[in-house]
């Protein structure tokens, strides 16, 4: 069996195609959160990591002692670093605005 030849003409056809789709990739349309207060420590200590669209999907099942734990991983097991007082602010903030009530 012949070894499978890559053209010049292949590579740069290849190259091409991954630059065209940079755009997209590159370009995370900014993620609006509630305006309250807390949001700006939200952005910084979660948006440093993850997506911001991670609060508003999981926001339609967790309740508090969910959050709660899902903030202690993220600091204890990730190793996030925000500090206590920014962790309870964070924390204030998902509950309030995005903690399922009951």
């Amino acid at each position: 069996m012949k070894p499978l030849a890559i053209t010049h003409a292949a590579v740069v056809v290849a190259a091409l195609s991954i630059l065209a789709l940079l755009p997209a990739i590159a370009e995370e349309k900014e993620v609006p959160l509630k305006d309250a207060p807390g949001r700006e420590a939200v952005e910084a200590g979660c948006g440093i990591c993850h997506s911001l669209d991670y609060i508003r999907m999981n926001s339609a099942f967790l309740k508090p002692d969910t959050w709660k734990a899902e903030v202690s991983k993220m600091v204890n097991t990730f190793g996030g670093e925000i500090t206590p007082a920014d962790q309870e602010t964070i924390l204030d903030y998902l509950i309030t605005n995005y903690g399922v009530k009951g």
